[in-house]
């Protein structure tokens, strides 16, 4: 069911960009959720239907790096794409301890089917934007998930050299003040030397 638009209640929420992707997530799953139906794959299955169909024999660990989807969400899901008969386990073959996973008749069948309804919701999604910008949204979409470092980092705001001049002569100030204790200090002492 698509969830009605509610305004958020304070600027916090309207200019925070983990609660905006949050809520753009949460439209997405419900318009795939309307677009397949009841019965229909999840959108969150579909992605590990996706990435297993991708490359077989990948490992939970593999899918939780290639899904995004955090290791016990993950760990539920599989467990009852193997009930459902969609996903086959195996051991490893590259890792005697793990387990592999690949898509059985059944899974490639509901794969299958879930591609009408992903794209649907994703286009329903992307209609919220010009056809202009949403090859940038993609983009930069890719660029906050991608698994490398940013290619730009934040830098601090750099003072103007005009604020820089009195911060100078402050550190002078501090300094010479600093000297004048010291010598006073020494005065005192050798004050104190003669007095006795």
């Amino acid at each position: 069911m698509a969830k009605t638009k509610v305004k958020p209640s304070s600027d916090v929420l309207g200019g925070s960009v983990t609660h905006l992707l949050h809520r753009a997530l949460q439209m997405a799953l419900d318009y795939h959720s309307e677009a397949a139906g009841s019965g229909a794959v999840t959108q969150r299955q579909y992605t590990v239907l996706a990435a297993a169909a991708a490359q077989d024999g990948l490992t939970q660990n593999d899918l939780v790096r290639a899904t995004g989807i955090d290791r016990s969400t993950l760990a539920d899901l599989v467990a009852r794409m193997l009930v459902k008969g969609l996903l086959i386990r195996e051991r490893s073959a590259t890792d005697g301890r793990a387990n592999s996973v690949r898509l059985s008749q059944a899974g490639r069948a509901a794969l299958a089917a879930g591609a009408a309804p992903a794209t649907e919701a994703d286009a329903k999604l992307l209609s919220a934007l010009s056809p202009k910008k949403r090859e940038g949204f993609l983009k930069t979409l890719s660029a906050i998930t991608s698994d490398t470092e940013p290619k730009a980092k934040v830098k601090k705001a750099k003072p103007a050299k005009a604020e820089k001049a009195p911060k100078a002569k402050a550190t002078k100030v501090k300094g010479d003040a600093v000297k004048a204790g010291k010598k006073q200090k020494k005065a005192k002492k050798a004050k104190a030397s003669l007095a006795v």
